[in-house]
């Protein structure tokens, strides 16, 4: 994977300016559809102009970075733009999360202004004065009236080495990791992937991720950029994502697997309605075989593909692409789809616990898309190697400066197979159980292919000092000797979990995904009653 060939790269376009070109070129036709309004390129271009201009003059100038907190209305995605206009860097801060977390992201962050909605206009307020942000208000219903003026405005900004965002993500020490994503990463992701999605004027995509998760970025400025429409889902259209995705006429569509899978448990999944789906993007979780073959019933003129990246390597660096009707696709023993190959412009190799190149190891990327490190440098220690073909990997210990050849570590465990990338599960979900190596998505796998399952996940827990496996299951009811039967017909006795749990449905974060911790205290909160 370490690839002798010259790395491409390509010519550098901020967010703004993405936005900009499309706005200018194609001014009628309609940019953001919300609900039951429609606001053409123009449109939302004067309202985030106007935005940009009003915190200018209340903050005195131009800041450097600003938050965002705010939900899905016009004003949201117009605020985004405008923040993006004074080449700022954006920090998103979930408005329903606790203030206390909002506010110690925002100080760490240093953040000079803030763009709120009105629930969290005073969330500023318990800072002392000489701490707080300047604040600008969004009304629900803020729209342009009349020409903007650009007079406060700086020139449009294209300085690739800008922050385009600063996001926040869990920390293994129980404190958020910040990483900033400059322009420049970003920018080669979407000059890759908005070609290779086919979006352009006429595709009509949707923004099911939430501001603070990673992936809005490439709803937001893979569509604008390309000239499309971006449509945008209300928290009980995602119940229902067939019928959202029908009546609204979508030709993209990018989401966690969890939110197929909560619809499947609903009864809101239903088959060969989809037609209009041309791309379907899937990533942030494993997807499998399974759901793969379910969705292609669903949609079936989409070509499915599973993408792979974390937050640091700006979104997203693999994709498997499925078309067909699922006949030829590959059978993998962990019942995944593969993550696939990685983008012409990034590098990755598989290394052993001895840093050596391995056919199964831990996936190490570097590229134009990696992030230069992280908020506070001290995070930086450990997270990176140096690697070179032949040799053997040093482990970043902070002492020299972070270079573009440091290869960044993902935690993941991946495998090559028949020159395609398979995940394997997280390193730290790696168990030990009676003395075997165990990993929990193998397990999972095995739990997701029963055929009264919708959607499973398993937890480690200790019990009078060993480590035991405990899982729960979202689907038809099944007699738990039943299941357990059946799962030591497919599993070694030392994997079957030691209690499994039915569930209504698995908790899910912000973003669909599965939350492991909630989960934890659920089936630990069982076990205790």
């Amino acid at each position: 994977m370490d690839s002798e060939e010259p790395v491409t790269t390509f010519p550098v376009r901020t967010f703004y300016q993405r936005f900009e070109e499309s706005a200018l070129r194609l001014p009628d036709r309609p940019a953001l559809e919300l609900r039951d309004e429609v606001l053409t390129y123009a449109q939302l271009r004067s309202l985030a102009l106007t935005l940009a201009a009003r915190l200018v003059e209340k903050h005195g100038g131009v800041p450097d970075r600003v938050a965002l907190v705010a939900s899905r209305t016009v004003a949201t995605y117009a605020g985004y733009l405008a923040i993006q206009r004074l080449g700022a860097g954006i920090v998103p801060l979930h408005p329903d999360h606790p203030d206390r977390r909002n506010l110690d992201i925002a100080q760490r962050a240093g953040v000079e202004a803030a763009v709120v909605a009105p629930k969290s206009a005073g969330l500023f307020h318990a800072l002392p004065e000489r701490y707080r942000p300047t604040v600008l208000e969004l009304d629900e219903d803020e729209r342009a009236t009349g020409e903007p003026s650009t007079a406060l405005l700086p020139p449009v900004p294209a300085d690739p080495d800008r922050e385009a965002y600063l996001l926040f993500t869990s920390g293994s020490t129980g404190q958020p990791k910040g990483v900033p994503i400059l322009q420049r990463h970003f920018s080669h992701h979407l000059s890759h992937t908005t070609p290779l999605y086919g979006i352009g004027p006429g595709s009509r995509v949707s923004q099911v991720f939430g501001l603070t998760f990673d992936a809005h970025a490439f709803d937001l400025f893979a569509t604008w950029g390309g000239g499309a429409t971006l449509v945008v889902p209300t928290p009980a259209e995602l119940y229902a994502p067939v019928d959202f995705i029908v009546e609204r006429r979508l030709t993209h569509w990018f989401s966690v697997p969890s939110v197929v899978r909560e619809a499947q448990r609903l009864g809101n999944l239903p088959l060969g309605r989809a037609t209009t789906l041309r791309h379907s993007i899937f990533g942030a979780e494993p997807v499998t075989l399974q759901h793969a073959r379910l969705w292609r019933r669903v949609a079936p003129h989409t070509a499915i593909h599973n993408v792979y990246g974390p937050t640091e390597l700006s979104l997203t660096v693999t994709d498997h692409t499925l078309t067909g009707d699922g006949s030829d696709w590959p059978e993998l023993p962990n019942g995944t789809v593969p993550i696939g190959t990685m983008y012409p412009h990034m590098e990755g190799v598989l290394l052993d616990e001895d840093g050596r190149p391995t056919d199964e190891g831990e996936l190490c990327v570097r590229g134009p898309q990696r992030f230069a490190g992280y908020l506070d440098p001290y995070e930086n220690t450990g997270r990176f190697v140096r690697y070179e073909e032949g040799g053997r990997a040093e482990v970043y210990d902070g002492t020299e400066p972070l270079t573009e050849r440091h290869w960044y570590r993902t935690g993941d465990r991946v495998r090559r197979e028949n020159g395609v990338l398979v995940h394997r599960g997280r390193l730290d979900q790696q168990v030990k159980l009676r003395g075997h190596r165990v990993e929990i998505g193998e397990v999972e796998a095995v739990l997701h292919r029963h055929p009264d399952v919708v959607d499973a996940a398993v937890v480690p827990t200790r019990r009078d000092g060993e480590t035991e496996l405990i899982a729960a299951y979202a689907g038809r009811r099944i007699d738990p000797a039943e299941l357990d039967a059946w799962l030591r017909e497919q599993l070694p006795l030392h994997m079957v979990p030691a209690r499994t749990t039915h569930l209504d449905g698995l908790p899910l974060n912000d973003n669909g995904k599965t939350d492991r911790r909630a989960l934890a205290r659920i089936l630990g909160d069982r076990e205790g009653s």
